[in-house]
């Protein structure tokens, strides 16, 4: 140890930048560290530590302090802070120090500078904001260190308000001379990109430029940026298969410089994060997957080298070709190579193997086969971690059949107590497989109670929420509902029978609620029976007060006057708790009235339906007396944070280069707490007592090995194997009979016997049952859900009709959604693959189509499609569901000579076409009112038949319709057609939404016949021109406090390519444009209903500074979002 401090000292005057032979003070100064360092380690306790330290800060907190302090020697303290940091100890007088030295010092001192800012504070961190100026000066530097140095910071600890502030400098980066400015501003940029995506999204031109680099160095940064965008919209980036494919085969082929070489690999950081970009690409692609397959053979044949590094290569390639299209040669290699690591004896090999082979047996699960042996070996493990890994892979291939071996399986290592995180991970699996896998009703009861026992408060809270829930729904068969309730109330009172001391809080509570809900259902027995277990367990000192809660809440169910009850209540009257007080008072009021309990708490009513009155409309007259009396009204927590952050935030509007900080109302919205439960307790989940992780200060002695006795030493004496606890339950002699079943496999094997060897296979028959090629396995992850073998009750069939239809409207819509969202990102413009549609276009609000409207019919009609040429390129929509995406009707004589006269004069959008089947035709136009957006569809009969019983009916998560949410139509004739308009508008700002609907009908035969449809619609559709003055343009731009700012391309004009850029804005989102001043413009819109929103835009070298500004928080966002996306589509 001596040795390596006396090499450090040595080396730190070279770290220092300080020369040891030109002055004794430079060496007295590199001294004081270093006789720091050596004190540290000659100290033998962390008390001597703390103290010297305290003392080492004081003499550091004094130095800052004086101003005789010479920058040279201020470099030094700050070291020296960093050290005391490094080690634990808030040093935070010194975090001003840091920035001045970086503000103020020469090149070697701004760094040391940098360097302890980025050390000391993290991006959220007030300091930050004086060291803004400082950053954008050393970008404009013509020194490169201290571009270097900015650029490095600006990629750490940069806060994201400021991103606009220095964004145009970080662009200029791009085109520098030098490969490591380069370098650094694309490190740079994917930083921005990972905190703020919508600021960075207009230059994604420069990332491709990037990309192409001549500097490996710099090609290498930006595949950062492509690797997060392909994660998230993989569609997107098809293109560029082919060039990372050539990237990839040029660095398998060693065309890189020798200096990206790790232990003769050629760049394999880069091979790694390239073959992950592939499986992204090639999922589910089988044109792509085909470019890649020639390239992932060449690297796994080139991968040999016996190295760490090639073997995370070759785990990365076999995750690659097993996630792409599949090809049978590449799987037949891939399936070798993971045998290989599989049968390694080194223990980290076979861990990667068994790591691969997880991921691997939800694509084969026939490759766990081969090596099932294997598998049963790793079970008996000495490593602990692959065992756990082990069991991993025994979850992925859970079925019916082998589900109650790998549960026990998984109880019996949490026994063991590895580790908090293990417990948390393997009790959640094991209720995830219990309720899915259960063979019977007791095996799901016993193997839950194992569960809540072992995994106790430190699992998490929705595996009991789940477990109770799962409880009061019940089934759809009423027997087995029953059944399940019955065990559960016999498995726990032969546990409250008992020592019930020893139970975990959430295992009392769960405990608690069945027996005060379901103890009915166990014949013979007395409410009062179970009134007396709950009072012994309210007289133990280790319960909790939530625990006390859930007991008081259960005996309300059971009350009938007796005395335990009375005292119960009595006792807990007075408690500090308001909720406990408050339960106490409703168990000693229920236990009064035996008709208000059986009205306020019905038996066997758990998961009844309850009027809720959201709107506490009972409270009115208390609000209406207290109003009076002087009260403060009522204000919502946004506009609370608001107020505050307009009292505490610093204005930094003199600055033009900076913007106002404020805070966003959605960052401190309250959580629900994971505790509450809304089930027939009416408790409200207060969790006064429960113990906080990491909050107490007393010493955790669980799981410590003892060491020292009586009897001196005990390591040596500690050859006694480790008995695991045992729930009591009424399947105990089951139980214990199952685990001397398994005794042979856990006893330690003395050699490969007979009979050891007879016990593996039969373990493994039952492990891997369901996994030949004759059964379809039921792997987790998959997205076909395996049948449950508990299902719970539909609720909908005990729904009206028409209730039952809108729940599954609204279903409908959801799931479409979230699968859009999923497949095709908010900047996917492309049609799905394969249909070749084109996107349905707009017409604008043009006055001379207002003023071709308002003639004839006829002549309006024919003027319109004489212009549907000229009108098609103005406005675009968004494409967002696939019938959206279809090819839009032109606009015809049949369908627009129905349309509404009122709304012929308004701009409106082409008819597109929703759905259609053998008997209806849906299609829709969008007109755009100037308080609303009107959906007219067209519902046209194609059929030779008359329909009667027309019915629609709309529904949308995102907006708010206004009229026509359903309604009916009359009979329609053979060939004949009707139209049914809705209006809508957009109350939460949203980039973009849907509209799904339903139309009902019944054809000849009498026959009802359903119809869906959904239609999508961006924020521009609900985009309306706000007419303002100059003067009342200024007065609302100072009352906003919600903003963005962003450059965005400014486009090319010989004569003015502002009006030009701007017009287009204008034009494309229907915005107002109110003035233009020399370079600069200000534009006003609103969002229907009334929702103003300002922009300011100056343009400057070929950009457009646009500063956004709106009282609703995601309105600025949402509108720079379709800035940016109508520029670049122009």
């Amino acid at each position: 140890m001596s040795d390596v401090v006396e090499k450090t000292l040595t080396a730190l005057p070279s770290l220092l930048s300080l020369d040891t032979q030109s002055g004794a003070g430079k060496l007295s100064a590199t001294s004081k560290l270093g006789n720091l360092i050596r004190s540290l380690t000659e100290l033998t306790s962390k008390h001597e530590e703390e103290k010297l330290i305290k003392k080492e800060l004081a003499a550091i907190k004094e130095q800052v302090s004086s101003p005789n302090t010479p920058l040279r020697q201020m470099k030094e303290i700050m070291v020296r802070a960093v050290y005391c940091e490094m080690l634990g100890y808030e040093a935070s007088f010194s975090y001003i120090h840091a920035i001045k030295l970086a503000q103020q010092g020469s090149v070697l001192e701004k760094r040391v500078g940098y360097l302890a800012v980025s050390l000391f504070l993290n991006e959220s961190h007030d300091l930050l904001l004086l060291l803004v100026n400082t950053v954008l000066k050393d970008l404009q530097s013509t020194n490169l260190i201290e571009v270097c140095m900015a650029l490095t910071v600006v990629s750490q600890i940069f806060p994201k308000d400021m991103i606009p502030a220095v964004l145009p400098l970080v662009e200029d980066k791009l085109t520098h001379s030098k490969e490591i400015i380069r370098r650094k501003a694309v490190l740079a940029l994917y930083k921005f990109y990972l905190i703020a995506p919508n600021q960075v999204q207009h230059i994604h031109d420069k990332f491709r430029k990037a990309l192409c680099d001549k500097d490996p160095g710099v090609m290498t940064a930006s595949l950062h940026i492509y690797l997060q965008m392909i994660k998230e919209n993989p569609d997107g980036f098809k293109e560029l298969t082919g060039s990372f494919v050539t990237i990839l085969r040029q660095v398998v082929g060693g065309k890189l410089p020798v200096d990206f070489n790790y232990h003769s690999v050629p760049a394999p950081w880069l091979q790694i994060q390239l073959l992950r970009m592939l499986a992204f690409l090639g999922k589910e692609d089988q044109s792509t997957s085909e470019m890649m397959y020639e390239v992932l053979d060449e690297s796994l044949r080139r991968a040999e080298i016996n190295h760490n590094i090639t073997y995370a290569i070759l785990y990365e390639c076999v995750k690659t070709i097993y996630t792409i299209h599949p090809k049978s040669e590449l799987l037949e290699k891939a399936a070798k190579c993971v045998g290989k690591f599989v049968l390694s004896p080194k223990i980290n090999l076979k861990y990667l193997g068994l790591k691969a082979l997880t991921y691997v047996v939800q694509q084969d699960p026939n490759l766990a086969l081969q090596h099932q042996m294997t598998i049963i070996e790793c079970l008996d493990h000495p490593d602990s971690i692959i065992k756990r890994e082990t069991l991993e892979l025994l979850y992925r291939i859970t079925n019916g059949q082998n589900v109650a071996v790998i549960v026990e399986r998984m109880l019996d290592f949490l026994r063991l107590g590895k580790g908090e995180h293990t417990t948390i991970d393997l009790v959640g699996k094991v209720a995830e497989l219990a309720e899915k896998y259960a063979p019977d009703n007791g095996w799901f009861i016993q193997t839950m109670n194992t569960v809540f026992f072992l995994g106790g408060d430190m699992m998490q809270p929705e595996i009991p929420n789940n477990f109770l829930r799962l409880l009061a729904e019940g089934f759809d068969n009423a027997d087995e509902n029953r059944q399940l309730r019955l065990y559960a109330v016999d498995s726990y009172l032969s546990l409250l029978q008992t020592d019930a001391s020893s139970l975990p809080q959430r295992f009392l509570q769960v405990i608690s609620w069945v027996l005060g809900e379901f103890s009915f259902l166990k014949t013979g027995l007395e409410p009062t029976v179970v009134l007396v277990h709950f009072g012994r367990l309210l007289e133990q000192d280790r319960i909790t007060t939530e625990t006390k809660i859930w007991i008081l809440s259960a005996m309300c169910k059971l009350c009938r006057g007796e005395a335990c009850m009375e005292e119960a209540a009595q006792r807990y009257s007075s408690s500090l708790s308001t909720t406990l007080r408050q339960q106490a008072l409703e168990l000693h009021t229920l236990s009064q009235n035996e008709g208000l309990r059986a009205s306020v708490l019905p038996r066997d009513a758990s998961w009844d339906e309850l009027e809720m009155d959201s709107s506490l409309s009972f409270l009115d007259g208390f609000v209406s007396d207290a109003l009076a009396q002087g009260a403060a009204p009522y204000k919502p927590p946004h506009q609370r944070q608001e107020e505050l952050s307009q009292e505490k935030v610093l204005n930094f509007e003199p600055y033009g280069l900076l913007l106002p900080v404020s805070l966003s109302a959605g960052s401190l919205t309250d959580r629900q707490s994971p505790t509450g439960l809304s089930l027939s307790s009416g408790l409200s989940g207060n969790s006064a007592d429960l113990p906080h992780k990491g909050g107490s200060n007393t010493l955790k002695l669980e799981g410590v090995r003892r060491v020292w006795g009586k009897e001196g030493y005990l390591l040596e004496k500690e050859a006694e194997v480790e008995t695991a606890v045992v729930v009591p339950s009424p399947l105990e002699s089951s139980r214990q009979q199952d685990d001397a079943e398994r005794a042979p496999l856990d006893a330690p094997a003395l050699g490969p016997t007979a009979e050891y060897e007879q016990v593996k296979q039969q373990l493994a028959s039952s492990l891997f049952v369901g996994l030949g090629p004759q059964n379809e396995p039921c792997l987790m992850g998959k997205s076909d859900a395996p049948l449950q073998r508990f299902r719970r009750k539909n609720k909908a069939q005990e729904l009206p009709v028409d209730t039952r239809k809108k729940l599954t409207d609204t279903y409908s819509s959801h799931n479409t959604v979230d699968s859009l969202l999923d497949k095709d990102l908010l900047d996917s413009l492309s049609s799905p693959q394969g249909e070749g549609q084109t996107r349905p276009q707009d017409t604008p609000l043009h006055s001379d189509l207002k003023d071709t409207l308002k003639s004839q019919a006829v002549d309006r009609l024919s003027r319109v499609e004489g212009e549907s040429e000229l009108l098609g390129g103005d406005m675009e929509l968004e494409p967002f569901s696939e019938q959206s995406h279809r090819q839009a009707e032109p606009l015809g004589l049949g369908l627009m000579s129905r349309l509404p006269l009122e709304l012929c004069e308004l701009g409106h959008s082409q008819i597109l076409n929703l759905s259609s089947d053998h008997t209806l035709s849906l299609s829709v136009c969008k007109v755009y009112r100037e308080d609303a957006l009107v959906l007219v569809i067209f519902i046209c009969n194609t059929s030779s038949s008359p329909v009667d019983e027309i019915s629609v009916q709309l529904s949308s998560e995102e907006l708010k319709v206004l009229d026509g949410l359903d309604g009916a139509l009359p009979a329609l004739e053979s060939h004949g057609m009707e139209t049914f308009r809705c209006s809508m508008v957009m109350e939460t700002p949203l980039v973009q939404s849907s509209v799904s609907g339903t139309v009902t009908y019944h054809a000849c035969a009498g026959l009802a016949h359903e119809l869906q449809f959904s239609l999508g619609l961006t924020l521009v559709d609900f985009i309306r021109p706000l007419l303002l003055s100059t003067e009342d343009y200024g007065k609302l731009w100072l009352a906003f406090n919600h903003d963005v700012k962003q450059n965005l391309q400014l486009l090319a004009d010989q004569e003015d390519s502002l009006s030009a850029t701007l017009n287009t804005l204008t034009e494309k989102l229907q915005l107002h444009l109110v003035d233009i001043i020399g370079m600069e413009g200000i534009v006003a819109c609103q969002l229907l209903p009334g929702r103003p929103c300002l922009l300011h835009c100056h343009a400057h070298t070929g950009s457009l500074a646009v500063w956004l500004r709106s009282p609703v928080p995601d309105l600025p966002d949402c509108l720079l979002y379709h800035c940016q996306k109508a520029l670049r589509e122009r």
